[in-house]
């Protein structure tokens, strides 16, 4: 259950009955009322902004109209047993016993689906799409895990998801990147030299993929580059796609589909993109301005196809050939998005490293074209991770060449830390990913202070021979709470908030961050216990109150669907 959208619905449902005595002409701007967390400071449960709205538009003092709510909000629900009226007009509002218990048991009853939001829709989400040249490197994984995560969340709110890799096969990075291997295996069967050239791939890990074709392929000709490049193109690619599937794997991140860019040429995708585009008088033949930046005696003018990306929000009007009449990655990219509108997904979401945001706008303004507008791609972009390790950037591995490979980095700190640490800061700054906070057992490293809560929760189980799965309940109709079981419960029905806040935005970063807070207030809780004994949980083996069972069960169910969603482990014992 949804505490906030629970009451809203019986506060909006009882103001319409009562507007006449409220003398209230307008109520279409409920729209707007809305129900959150008061401040911490206060000793109350829900905040309304319910009079400031509704004031406005009848013309009525938001103080008198406030206080009247407040009136026959307490008179007609009989969950809400303390109002008090706030600053210009807020409404704070305390639930009674009857509430407390009547929520909890909700909570308890269907602790699994707790916090979800059920909205059944069909999502697409394009994340890591790394040009197959090689293993993944860091700037990878946080796209990686962002993308795995925003998938799991909105699964978890009763979604269809697709999680897709689009593999940049086509073009010349992918032509350099076979011709090194090319030159590797004519090193290990020939001995001839590796000759160093500029845009060729240099890492220890493409000797390893030009052994593991020779292995395979004890027949393979590679006397001449052209003549072998298709069928050296096809087991060059799969072994640096084995590299990152393992790679991917080693993360806990598994993708539905594979998106293949030459099938895109293959196919003819492009041409029949580009003839829909034609047909809705979205493309004309005429010339471009040099890009900015670019001197304009280096810029050859040469008549060519444009999308009129401009009508759709696009800074300019983009190029769908090359000079040489050839399709530009940008069409290949065009025709892929109409690819994925004609799966009929409901929405597209593409997860970006700090090096895209610049093509946000072309493709957007692509796929508004391609749906006619019924359609909206949402971009995230996540930003450069800096690694460090006593104090000091974390340098880069020989095997990949000249990045910190996705290995290099397990190879330091577990999965689960990685998981959790990726998503420990918003994807639209930079992360800082310290080593050595990351393996301290302290507060200060918050995966650590999470699993050791969950830990806690089943050491105390198991002293009294209990387990999560056991069915509870509160049996009265009465709910003692001291000061820190108040924190504790406020902050566990704000759970499906944070759900709903991190789905609708794609901001994900907010599951951790609640479960750290959930998890100190936890902490603090049983700290006090050892301070002073009446807050002790446990005493000759016996729970002392029936509520901090309670309280127990509660908190490891929130905690549980969370690390659920990040795709991070919970131990038993710590």
């Amino acid at each position: 259950m949804n505490i906030f959208e629970y009451y809203l619905t019986k506060i909006s449902a009882t103001i319409i009955d009562n507007k006449k005595t409220l003398k209230l002409e307008n109520i279409n701007d409920l729209k707007n009322v809305n129900l959150e967390v008061p401040p911490t400071h206060l000793n109350y449960d829900l905040s309304t902004n319910v009079s400031l709205v509704l004031s406005k538009v009848n013309k009525i003092k938001p103080n008198i109209l406030a206080n009247n709510i407040k009136k026959i909000l307490i008179k007609n629900i009989n969950h809400f047993e303390k109002i008090e009226v706030a600053g210009p007009g807020f409404l704070n509002i305390k639930l009674s016993d009857e509430a407390l218990v009547y929520n909890i048991n909700d909570i308890l009853k269907n602790r699994e689906s707790y916090g979800s939001k059920k909205t059944n829709n069909n999502y697409n989400i394009e994340f890591v799409s790394a040009n197959p040249t090689g293993p993944m490197h860091v700037g990878h994984c946080r796209g990686a895990i962002f993308g795995d995560v925003l998938s799991n969340l909105l699964i978890f709110n009763g979604n269809k998801v697709t999680k897709e890799y689009y593999i940049n096969d086509y073009g010349n990075q992918i032509k350099n990147f076979v011709e090194s291997v090319f030159l590797r295996i004519r090193e290990i069967k020939y001995k001839e030299k590796f000759v160093f050239k500029e845009n060729l791939y240099s890492g220890d890990y493409v000797k390893e993929i030009a052994s593991k074709i020779i292995q395979n392929n004890k027949e393979i000709s590679v006397d001449n580059f052209d003549s072998c490049f298709e069928k050296l193109k096809k087991l060059s690619l799969n072994c640096s796609m084995n590299l990152i599937k393992s790679d991917l794997k080693k993360l806990g991140i598994e993708h539905d589909n594979f998106f293949s860019e030459t099938e895109i040429v293959k196919n003819d995708i492009v041409n029949k993109t580009v003839k829909s585009l034609r047909n809705k008088d979205l493309i004309e033949e005429g010339f471009l301005d040099p890009p900015k930046g670019e001197p304009s005696k280096n810029w050859k003018k040469v008549k060519r196809l444009i999308f009129k990306s401009s009508n759709f929000g696009d800074d300019t009007d983009r190029a769908l050939q090359k000079n040489d009449g050839s399709w530009t990655y940008f069409a290949n990219d065009v025709a892929y998005h109409s690819d994925k509108i004609n799966r009929k997904f409901d929405h597209l979401i593409n997860i970006l490293g700090a090096d895209h945001i610049g093509y946000i706008k072309r493709i957007t303004s692509a796929v508004s074209a391609l749906s006619e507008k019924k359609i909206k791609l949402q971009c995230k972009v996540c930003q450069l991770v800096k690694l460090y390790k006593k104090g000091k950037p974390f340098k880069m591995s020989k095997r990949a060449g000249d990045f910190i490979s996705v290995q290099d980095l397990l190879n330091e700190v577990d999965k689960d830390s990685i998981r959790f640490m990726m998503l420990n800061r918003s994807n639209d700054v930079e992360l800082d990913f310290d080593f050595e906070k990351v393996r301290e057992k302290t507060k200060d490293n918050p995966v650590y202070y999470v699993q050791y809560a969950f830990a806690r929760i089943n050491s105390i189980l198991r002293t009294l021979n209990k387990n999560l799965n056991d069915e509870i309940s509160v049996k009265s109709k009465t709910f003692t709470l001291n000061k820190y079981e108040e924190k504790i419960i406020r902050k566990v029905f704000e759970w499906p908030k944070i759900i709903e806040s991190a789905a609708n935005k794609l901001e994900p970063h907010k599951i951790p961050f609640y479960l750290y807070e959930l998890s100190t207030l936890f902490h603090s809780y049983w700290s006090k216990g050892n301070e002073d004994s009446q807050y002790r949980f446990i005493e000759n083996g016996k729970v002392k109150r029936h509520e901090v069972l309670i309280f127990i069960y509660l908190i490891s169910t929130v905690i549980k669907n969370g690390m659920n969603i990040l795709g991070v482990s919970l131990p038993f014992k710590m």
